[in-house]
């Protein structure tokens, strides 16, 4: 039962973090498509200033090469996309999607509990109940094995009735087997042997899962922090950066190449706070498996 509970949620954890994948090649695709039509609106800018001559021809073709580059970014999206909704549907015996879209939000948030809390839970983890039940039968094996050091004790009883007379007897026999050359000391070594194995299996699973707790949350924590920068200041001043530049460049104010590095730096942080989103999700999808249920619970 606890191998079948193992096995369950290592494979709750990878069609969560596969759904996780596809989720996040969506909003890549949009994001893609999204920079696509940035590159296309600085070609249109640039093509104005050249047809007015307020700009060298150079300008249009630089903005039409880093078009060029967001349309392979476009094709590439378009492509990694078709590949992981595949890899979704073989979870469940499929090999084509029957569906348009996953639904789903990367920008839904848990509250981070204490470390300890997380601990606690990690108890009921079925890797850590396998290794502690695992133990519990090796000691009660070397339980076994110790009172089978002691000689069974055999009664007989019976009747003698004597030939000559109409006399009768009761008779009881006790016999008791000396251990002296066999006392199951084999036996007792080899459970002693196994119990000392199933303590050393035990506290190294303990340790496997503390220590990929730790990672998940320390990476989860660092995550979470990313996103706010990024959403709060990194995000905000870059959009407002690329649409001063943008202006900026239409009326002559800013040379291409700002437009172009405001463009790029936009792109950019957009493309890592997608990352640090999904990146969040399947750090919340580790620790529920190392949990063994939702990461709520710690809350509660």
């Amino acid at each position: 039962e606890q191998d079948y509970a193992i096995r369950r949620l290592d494979l709750i954890a990878q069609v969560a973090n596969m759904f996780t994948n596809v989720l996040a090649g969506q909003e890549r695709l949009q994001l893609a498509l999204a920079g696509q039509k940035l590159a296309q609106k600085v070609v249109d800018a640039a093509a104005k200033r050249v047809q007015a001559g307020k700009a060298p021809p150079i300008e249009e073709t630089r903005a039409k090469v880093s078009l060029a580059t967001a349309n392979i970014e476009l094709k590439q999206a378009q492509r990694d996309l078709i590949v992981l909704r595949k890899q979704l549907v073989l979870f469940w015996g499929d090999q084509t999607p029957k569906f348009e879209r996953v639904l789903g939000n990367l920008e839904s948030f848990v509250v981070i509990p204490e470390f300890n809390l997380l601990l606690d839970l990690m108890r009921s983890n079925p890797l850590a109940l396998s290794s502690l039940r695992n133990l519990e039968q090796r000691r009660a094996l070397l339980t076994l094995e110790k009172a089978r050091r002691i000689p069974d004790v055999t009664i007989n009883a019976g009747v003698r009735r004597y030939g000559g007379a109409h006399d009768t007897t009761a008779l009881v026999g006790l016999s008791i087997p000396l251990p002296l050359f066999n006392r199951n000391q084999g036996n007792l070594l080899a459970a002693h042997q196994r119990v000392d194995q199933a303590m050393d299996q035990q506290i190294a699973t303990d340790l496997q899962l503390k220590t990929l707790l730790v990672q998940a949350y320390e990476a989860l924590t660092a995550a979470d922090n990313e996103i706010k920068m990024l959403r709060d200041e990194i995000l905000p001043g870059a959009k407002e950066t690329f649409t001063m530049a943008s202006r900026g460049y239409e009326l002559g104010r800013f040379g291409f190449l700002e437009l172009l590095d405001a463009q790029r730096t936009l792109f950019q942080n957009q493309t890592l706070y997608l990352n640090a989103l999904s990146n969040y999700q399947r750090l919340v999808n580790e620790i529920e498996r190392l949990i063994a249920g939702p990461i709520e619970d710690a809350a509660k």
